[in-house]
């Protein structure tokens, strides 16, 4: 039972200092930094940051072993079709 309950507290200090928490503080930083000093490019780089890091959530996020089998079953479906627009021709160009 203390194991589970070290690797959770592990785990909520893991989350605390990773590197997307990193991120977003810095971005806030940036922000701060641009109202203190009104500085637009500390704006700028604050936001991308932000946007940076909320882009990162959700690419890790995604499936994406499940997002390459589509695309796999896409690839050979568009093979297919090709292969057979390929017949089709051929067999126009040898009955016309």
């Amino acid at each position: 039972m203390t194991s589970d309950k070290e690797k959770q507290e592990i785990s909520v200090i893991g989350r605390l200092f990773s590197m997307e928490i990193f991120l977003v503080m810095a971005g806030v930083a940036f922000l701060v930094m641009a109202y203190v000093r009104e500085d637009a490019m500390a704006l700028f780089w604050g936001l991308m940051i932000i946007g940076g890091s909320v882009a990162l959530h959700f690419v890790r996020k995604k499936d994406w072993k499940k997002h390459w089998e589509e695309q796999e079953h896409r690839h050979l479906a568009y093979m297919e079709w090709k292969k057979r627009e390929q017949e089709k021709k051929d067999q126009e160009k040898n009955n016309g």
